[in-house]
């Protein structure tokens, strides 16, 4: 009997979280256009932050895994929607610490590739950052 190889393993954004930052962006231009009076500024700033809503909707349409594990090493989601693959030499790191991230605190992901540090919150993964890096400790060969 052939050894098989552990499955990769990946982690991403929630299914729902991109529906909710397109919904966010809808609210918001229907709420400036009930409350602008006509003052074009004030229109235009919220299309400009629909507008980023909607490109950060993109993303998670995109690029929903942003995490994944296999035998090989870690791949991290890179720039908008791309992607990069850190052999398990590279990885110095895999550590869980709280910091504040968007005015909540939370755990936090890192991952140490001696270059590069790579963060991942609980919205980023769709699971809990501690269970995670359990999993990328097991995954890593000895």
């Amino acid at each position: 009997m052939l050894p098989t190889e552990p499955p990769a393993r990946q982690w991403r954004v929630p299914p729902a979280l991109p529906a909710a930052k397109a919904a966010g962006a809808v609210v918001l231009v229907a709420v400036a256009l009930l409350f602008a009076g006509g003052d074009i500024v004030q229109l235009v700033l919220a299309a400009l932050a629909a507008a980023v809503l909607l490109g950060w909707a993109a993303r998670d349409v995109l690029a929903p895994v942003r995490l994944a594990v296999d035998p090989e090493g870690i791949t991290v989601v890179r720039g908008f929607a791309g992607h990069r693959h850190l052999p398990w030499s590279a990885v110095e790191a895999v550590t869980v610490d709280r910091r504040n991230r968007r005015g909540l605190a939370g755990p936090v992901l890192e991952i140490d590739a001696g270059e590069s540090l790579h963060l991942f919150g609980r919205t980023d993964l769709g699971a809990d950052p501690v269970e995670v890096a359990e999993a990328l400790h097991e995954a890593r060969p000895r």
